[in-house]
Formats: structure tokens, C-alpha cells, sequence
């Protein structure tokens, strides 16, 4: 691809990311002028259909979702020669990876605004029966947004491999020996490939984001993957305290509540945690999306039950939840959204793409009032490869 090159109704005007699998554009329709940016993969990715599938699966995720920290996708297809491509909204910002990077870890009230926003965003995907399976600051992108608290919204990028619930492509299809997710951010359950990942292996991966703000690490720091994996599954979180000081007992224990290995133990969905965060800097709840209740075999005896949530557009009411049981520097303009361009090795032979099949419709997925058992893939993808501290490398 060069410059001038029309793609769809777009003209690609500058190369603005690279990774091992493709490329992000600047771009400009050619009728209307809007500014998008365009995620093309290489050709000898194109010709994979698996991979072309699982590129496809971030816009019918994205589109599923409606909420304002959702990227748009405004098209997708094939370009002449083949190539795949995503066009989406053009973010002007940085990633929550690159903030940390140049400014150190966030103050608590800081990281708190943001892990509210995020949260809030991830329960109108959980809302959808969409799990994301790939939390992490690289995949967090802020922009400037003068109508929220702090002036600042944060994006969700890269549903490239979330869990749309209910699609039965996904099921049949994915590979059952192997996990999706990049090691420093992946639950227990992820990292064992269990057989059943729900919204509360985001609820893991939110803690591990909320530690990573607050101390500019996450909780477990390792030279390999596969040592990684294994500290999630035997090792007990440290406790943000231990890195920085003044950290509010309060923050302190709504991320080590996220950081459970059991996920009967940690908040039942996103937007759980939301509304527990909006009670901490004072704004008041903060659900707007209601969330399936989630029971699993391999719970028993703990059963979690929600209650009726107000309204869909304000904070305006908390969710019931009864349990019982035991219980890079560069301030660029897109900044290679969403992290599916790099693909990284997990720890040696471990790392495999293993993709599925699926239609290449923007419609959204019907929602489920149940979360299916699913296969996992173990990958990390990763568009930011020079940020190393997640465990995944570029390719």
C-alpha cells in the first residue's frame, strides 16, 4: 500500500502504525472528507480466512456494543488485491500504556476516573454477552472529551478476539487446548483454558489494569509467559501498597476483590464494579447497561443472582447482586488501534492463532441471558510490540 491508494470510498493519506500482520492508515473519504483510520492486514494474512475472520469479529463486536467509549467501524471488506480492512473512527489521543510511560503511575483519583469509565464501557459489552478477553493499557486509548469529569474519555480498542456469546462459530471451532490473551492481564481461568470464560475474567483483567495505573506494573512481573501464567494461577496478588504509598485502603480493596482466583469471588460483571467505583469518587452510581446474571456449574454451591437496573442512558441506579455461598510516547493521532497488527509469542512453543469462522455482517449478535461454555486460543496480539511489560513481544 502507498499513499494516494483508494480503498473503498477511502484514500489512504498517511502510514500512521506498523505491526508484524499489517498496517494502520490516516485516511480521508474521498466524497465526504470525514478523517477515519484504516486497519489493512498484509496480503499473506488476507488469503488466511481464519485470520481474516477473527479480524472481521472487532467490527461485529464493536458494532454490538452501544456506548461512548466504544470505537466506531464505519466499514470493513477487501480491498482489489485481496487485503483485508477495517476503517474505524480516528482517535486523537494516546493509550493508557503510553500516558504511564511518560507521566508514571496515576494518582488515585486519577486511575479511579478512568477504571469507571472503562468499566462502565465493559458492562455494556458484557450487556451484549460480549466478554473483550484482552484488557490491558496498550488496548485502552484516551482522548479528549471536554463533557466528562476530567476532560478525558477513555476508548475500549481491539475486540479482535473478544467472546461474542451466542455465536456458535466460535464455539465449534476454536481449538480447546489453547487460550486467547496477553499473559500479565489474563484471569486463572484464561491461563488454564477453562473451559467456561465469562464477564469476570474482564473483572480480573480490570484489576490488573487498575494496579498497573496506580503503580505502572501489573501485578505479576515475569520474564517468560508461561511463567506468568503460572503466578496468576498459584501466586497471590501483591497488594498495590506494596509498590507505592497512599494508595486508599478502600481502591486497595476493590482491586485485590478483582484480583480473586475464583471467579464466584470477584465482582459479577463490569458494571458491578462500576457502580462501585462511582461510590468511591462520590458521583454516585453509575450502571447504565443491565447484565445477564451469571451461573455456572462449576460454581456451586456460590449462585449470583442481579437484580433490575433504572435507566440506560444515566447513573441513576445500582445493580442488586445477592450471594450466596463462599463467597510510546508519541501523542500521534491513532496510535495503532486496537492490538491486532503484532502477534507474539506466549512462552516458546506455546503460542499458537488459532481463529474462527464467521460472516462479515456488521449486524450485532442477539443477546443471551446465559454465557456459553467457550475454547480459548493463546495469543497474545499486540500492536503496541515495543511495550514489552505485558509479556508479549512484537512480531
Amino acid at each position: 500500500m502507498i499513499a494516494g491508494t483508494e480503498i473503498g470510498a477511502y484514500r489512504l493519506l498517511e502510514k500512521i502504525g506498523e505491526g508484524g500482520m499489517g498496517a494502520v492508515w490516516r485516511a480521508e473519504h474521498t466524497k465526504l472528507g470525514r478523517l477515519a483510520a484504516i486497519k489493512v492486514l498484509h496480503p499473506s494474512f488476507s488469503m488466511r480466512p481464519e485470520i481474516v475472520t477473527r479480524f472481521f469479529n472487532e467490527a461485529k463486536a464493536a458494532t454490538a456494543i452501544s456506548d461512548p467509549g466504544i470505537v466506531q467501524i464505519f466499514d470493513f471488506g477487501n480491498h482489489t488485491d485481496g487485503s483485508a480492512y477495517l476503517v474505524m473512527e480516528l482517535l486523537e489521543g494516546e493509550t493508557l500504556r503510553d500516558r504511564l510511560d511518560h507521566a508514571g503511575p496515576m494518582s488515585a483519583t486519577e486511575a479511579l476516573r478512568v477504571l469507571r469509565q472503562v468499566s462502565t464501557t465493559i458492562g455494556a459489552a458484557h450487556t451484549r454477552g460480549i466478554v473483550h478477553r484482552d484488557l490491558k493499557p496498550e488496548n485502552i486509548f484516551l482522548v479528549r472529551d471536554p463533557e466528562v469529569a476530567g476532560g478525558e474519555r477513555a476508548k475500549v480498542l481491539d475486540f479482535g478476539i473478544a467472546k461474542l456469546i451466542g455465536d456458535p462459530t466460535q464455539t465449534q471451532q476454536t481449538n480447546a487446548s489453547l487460550v486467547l490473551g496477553t499473559p500479565a492481564y489474563m484471569s486463572p481461568e484464561q491461563c488454564r483454558g477453562a473451559g467456561q470464560v465469562d464477564q469476570r475474567s474482564d473483572v480480573y483483567a480490570l484489576g490488573c489494569v487498575f494496579f498497573a495505573l496506580l503503580t505502572k506494573r501489573p501485578p505479576f512481573v515475569a520474564a517468560g509467559g508461561g511463567e506468568l501464567i503460572a503466578m496468576h494461577l498459584v501466586n497471590d496478588p501483591p497488594r498495590p501498597s506494596e509498590f507505592v504509598a497512599n494508595v486508599p485502603a478502600s481502591i486497595e480493596a476493590v482491586i485485590m476483590k478483582c484480583l480473586e482466583k475464583e471467579p464466584r469471588d470477584r465482582y459479577l460483571h463490569a458494571s458491578e464494579l462500576a457502580g462501585v467505583l462511582a461510590t468511591l469518587d462520590g458521583t454516585g452510581p453509575a450502571l447504565r447497561h443491565p447484565v445477564a446474571p451469571v451461573s455456572h456449574a462449576h460454581d456451586s454451591p456460590a449462585v449470583a443472582t442481579v437484580g433490575s437496573v433504572t435507566t440506560l442512558a444515566a447513573a441513576t441506579g445500582m445493580t442488586a447482586v445477592t450471594r450466596q455461598g463462599p463467597s510510546r510516547s508519541r501523542r500521534n493521532l491513532w496510535l495503532l488501534i486496537g492490538g491486532g497488527l503484532c502477534i507474539a509469542g506466549v512462552a516458546g512453543g506455546l503460542a499458537s492463532l488459532v481463529m474462527t469462522s464467521g460472516s462479515n455482517e456488521l449486524a450485532p449478535p442477539p443477546p443471551s441471558p446465559s454465557v456459553e461454555p467457550i475454547s480459548m486460543t493463546v495469543t497474545a496480539i499486540d500492536a503496541h510490540g515495543a511495550h514489552g511489560a505485558n509479556g508479549a513481544n512484537g512480531a
